[in-house]
């Protein structure tokens, strides 16, 4: 039988060896032959398929979406188009740029708190100047 063991797959994918058998258990892997003497072996194409998995991962994509991905690339005959990457990318891309302009509303917030010398929350709610917004989420009767 040949094939890599798990750490070598694991050091050229850059991954340490518990990822390789969550991965599997995730079913994004599929579990690998065993030697005579127990260890898994794995097609070298594992490697490639680890770097492709991180990769999506930085790009924000979670595990379940990657498993998606993976399946999607697998089974693309007789699927819609909707299942590819072009289609998913575009939907994370749309999710990651809302993201983005949160953030920067929230950077531009904490920007003008600076500024305005906010150093007790409390206190800076009672101010006119304080530029964090404080909503009202009801009045109590007492």
């Amino acid at each position: 039988m040949s094939g890599l063991r798990s750490g070598q797959v694991a050091a050229a994918a850059g991954v340490n060896p518990q990822t390789l058998r969550y991965y599997e258990r995730r079913g994004l892997l599929a579990e690998p032959d065993r030697s005579l003497g127990g260890h898994r072996l794995y097609p070298t194409e594992t490697v490639t398929l680890l770097k492709v998995i991180k990769a999506a991962q930085r790009l924000g994509f979670t595990l379940d979406e990657v498993a998606e991905l993976l399946d999607a690339g697998e089974h693309r005959h007789g699927r819609h188009a909707d299942a590819g990457l072009r289609a998913r990318a575009q939907a994370k891309l749309t999710e990651v740029e809302a993201k983005i302009a949160d953030l920067q509303v929230i950077a531009d917030t904490l920007r003008a708190a600076v500024k305005a010398g906010c150093d007790d929350l409390v206190e800076c709610a009672g101010q006119p100047c304080c530029p964090i917004p404080f909503t009202t989420i009801g009045t109590v009767h007492g």
